[in-house]
């Protein structure tokens, strides 16, 4: 009776790793490596120590548990929420890119730390990562933070970017082939006999900059012409809006390139309220190659960028400079894929 009345007694109070220790019947330095996730410990200890922890309602304060520690284990990921109207994000891709780098920190038992968008200079992330919130950052983006990011890359704070790859910027990148992906849009079109070209996007940041370069170098080759749609947001409704617009002002185009297949969406809906359809009127493609552009109607002609490796590699990427290494950007594998546009 009196066992019984202890254990209840025992279950209603809170318990320290010496309590779980003592009921395991191991030591309290082989409780911190089972719940550290040490490999050191043999699997039956393992499964004995949580056993008891579990029935305690014993739980590891993980913020505590990090103060101790020279790393957080954290990683703070940066979205480009200054490209997108009032904030808001709504294209697919970024949420697939946030997807593939969620995925590969929990592989590494690493935290994600979505940081708000007020960290908008150099040392606002410095002090981020001196106050030991996080070990580093990736950005999903480079969109209107080059400066910034150039600023940041003077440290010694560990961050990595996906966006363009240039070799004259001094922090670790990963990204497609811009160039090469507007260059293959081009190609299409001199193919398809088309003269009177649109690229639609904000050649202010340097990814798309990039990309309309290609589409020039391929217009130029074979004596296109070639109209910039500049828009500053990358919003659905601002690209229906700026198209819609332009419509107005210009003879229609016979080709668009966009700068991504959402783009590529809103130009087809504003295009088609213009009594125009793809590819009967026009060509198109759009970047990206998100999973909604196969399905929609028509099909999108895309350049695709190889997302499902991204994560994985921003990761690898980030964590070798937390290490210590010195990590070399990465240019990822960029292809046309032809649908009915």
């Amino acid at each position: 009776m009196a066992g019984k009345a202890g254990t209840t007694r025992g279950r209603s109070m809170t318990v320290n790793m010496d309590d779980i220790a003592r009921l395991a019947e191991v030591s309290k330095p082989t409780v911190s490596r089972v719940l550290n996730g040490s490999p050191l410990v043999s699997e039956a200890t393992r499964e004995r120590v949580l056993q008891v922890a579990r029935a305690h309602g014993y739980a590891v304060n993980r913020n505590a548990q990090k103060l101790r520690q020279a790393r957080t284990e954290t990683i703070a990921v940066m979205l480009d929420f200054g490209s997108h109207r009032h904030g808001r994000i709504a294209d697919p891709f970024v949420f697939e890119l946030l997807a593939g780098v969620s995925e590969a920190l929990s592989v590494r038992n690493q935290d994600l730390l979505l940081s708000p968008p007020g960290l908008s200079d150099a040392q606002a992330c410095i002090d981020l990562i001196a106050g030991r919130a996080a070990d580093g950052f990736i950005f999903l983006g480079q969109g209107g933070r080059e400066p910034m990011l150039r600023d940041l890359s003077r440290s010694a704070t560990p961050f990595v970017v996906w966006g363009a790859v240039n070799p004259e910027n001094s922090y670790c990148a990963v990204g497609s082939d811009n160039r090469l992906g507007g260059r293959l849009a081009g190609d299409l079109f001199v193919t398809r006999g088309a003269r009177r070209w649109l690229f639609v996007g904000n050649v202010e940041h340097e990814e798309i900059r990039l990309r309309h370069e290609g589409l020039r170098q391929a217009g130029d080759a074979a004596d296109a012409s070639i109209d910039l749609l500049l828009v500053e947001h990358m919003a659905y409704s601002a690209v229906y809006a700026g198209a819609a617009a332009w419509l107005t002002r210009h003879p229609a185009p016979d080709a668009v390139f966009a700068f991504s297949d959402t783009a590529a969406m809103a130009v087809i809906a504003a295009f088609r309220d213009a009594g125009l359809s793809a590819p009967d009127d026009y060509a198109l493609v759009g970047y990206n190659n998100i999973p909604p552009a196969a399905d929609f109607t028509p099909a999108i002609t895309t350049i695709e960028q190889e997302t499902h490796l991204a994560g994985a590699i921003l990761v690898e990427k980030l964590m070798q400079q937390i290490e210590g290494s010195r990590a070399k950007s990465t240019m990822l594998p960029t292809r046309l894929i032809v649908r009915d546009t």
